[in-house]
C-alpha cells in the first residue's frame, strides 16, 4: 500500500438513522473493524445500536465530528434535508469526507445536497440498497450507487460492508434512479404473482409445489421465490416516488398507476394464506 493509499485509508464511520435497516448497516461496520458512531431520534434505537458497539452521539453534527463517511439512513426526503444540511453536520465534517445518502428520497433531493456540500469539499452519494430486510441483516444488500467516481473509490470499503456489490450508475441521482426502476419492476410482479396464485388456488393447485416448479419457468421473478417472506412495507412510498418522476418527466405510466392501486390491497398474510 502506497503513503497515499494509506492516508486515503477510512476507519471512522457514522450512521445517522439507527433502524431497522439503519442498525443492520452500522452493525456490520463494526463487525468489519470500522470505528462506528450513531445517531438516531429514538432514544431505544440508541440504545439497541449501542449493544452493537455504536457509539453514540447526541446529534448529527455530533456524528460528522467523529466520522469520515455518514451513512444517512432515515425515512424521507425532509429527514434527509435535516440529516445533511441543516443539523450542522456539513460544519463538523472535514475536508474529503463523505455523506451516504442510503435513505430512499428523490434523486434532486441527493443533487440539492451535493451541492451544498461541495462548498466544502465535501462528497455526496447517493447509495440506495435493495433486496430487502433479510439481506440487510444478512449484510448481502445490492447498494445502487449515483456519485463522483472520486468519492465511490473512497466510500466503497465501507459501503460493501454491508453489500454483496456496490454498484456505480452515473452521477449523484442515478442510484436513486436505479431503486425506483428496480421498485417498480417489484411492485409490478408482485402484484401478477398475486393474482395468478389466487387464480391457481381457486383451481386447486398445490401452491407451494407450483411455486417451487414456476422457479424453472419462464414466469420466474425474485418475488415469487420469496413468496410469503415479503411485507410489501414501503410498497406506497416506492410507487409513490415513480409516479412522481413519471409525471415530472412527462412519461405515461399506466401499468405503473395500476400496480400503485392493487399493491395497497396485497399484504404479507394475504401472500402467506395462498400457501397454505
Amino acid at each position: 500500500m502506497s503513503m497515499n493509499d494509506a492516508s486515503n485509508l477510512v476507519t471512522r464511520t457514522g450512521v445517522i438513522g439507527l433502524g431497522a435497516m439503519g442498525l443492520q448497516m452500522a452493525r456490520h461496520l463494526v463487525g468489519k473493524g470500522f470505528e462506528v458512531v450513531g445517531f438516531d431520534v429514538d432514544v431505544d434505537a440508541m440504545k439497541r445500536a449501542l449493544g452493537h458497539g455504536v457509539k453514540s452521539c447526541l446529534s448529527p453534527a455530533q456524528v460528522g465530528a467523529h466520522a469520515e463517511v455518514v451513512i444517512v439512513m432515515v425515512a424521507n426526503d425532509q429527514q434527509v434535508e435535516d440529516a445533511v444540511a441543516r443539523s450542522g453536520l456539513l460544519d463538523q465534517l472535514a475536508s474529503n469526507s463523505v455523506v451516504c445518502i442510503a435513505s430512499s428520497c428523490a434523486p434532486e433531493t441527493c443533487r440539492d445536497m451535493e451541492t451544498v456540500a461541495a462548498a466544502k469539499n465535501i462528497g455526496v452519494l447517493d447509495c440506495p440498497v435493495v433486496l430487502g430486510q433479510e439481506a440487510a441483516n444478512d449484510g448481502t444488500v445490492t447498494c445502487y450507487v449515483g456519485g463522483d467516481e472520486r468519492w465511490v473509490t473512497r466510500a466503497r470499503p465501507v459501503l460493501m460492508a454491508f453489500s454483496r456489490q456496490v454498484l456505480r450508475l452515473g452521477p449523484v441521482g442515478a442510484g436513486q434512479i436505479a431503486k425506483t426502476i428496480n421498485n417498480t419492476l417489484l411492485w409490478a410482479c408482485m402484484a401478477a404473482n398475486f393474482e395468478a396464485l389466487t387464480l391457481a388456488k381457486k383451481l386447486g393447485a398445490d401452491i407451494p409445489r407450483l411455486v417451487e416448479a414456476l422457479g424453472h419457468g419462464s414466469g420466474a421473478n425474485w418475488s415469487l421465490s420469496r413468496w410469503g417472506k415479503s411485507t410489501g412495507k414501503w410498497s406506497e412510498k416506492d410507487m409513490d416516488v415513480a409516479l412522481d418522476l413519471a409525471q415530472q418527466a412527462k412519461v405515461p405510466m399506466p401499468l405503473g398507476g395500476l400496480v400503485d392501486q392493487l399493491i395497497k390491497g396485497i399484504n404479507q398474510d394475504k401472500m402467506k394464506a395462498l400457501l397454505s
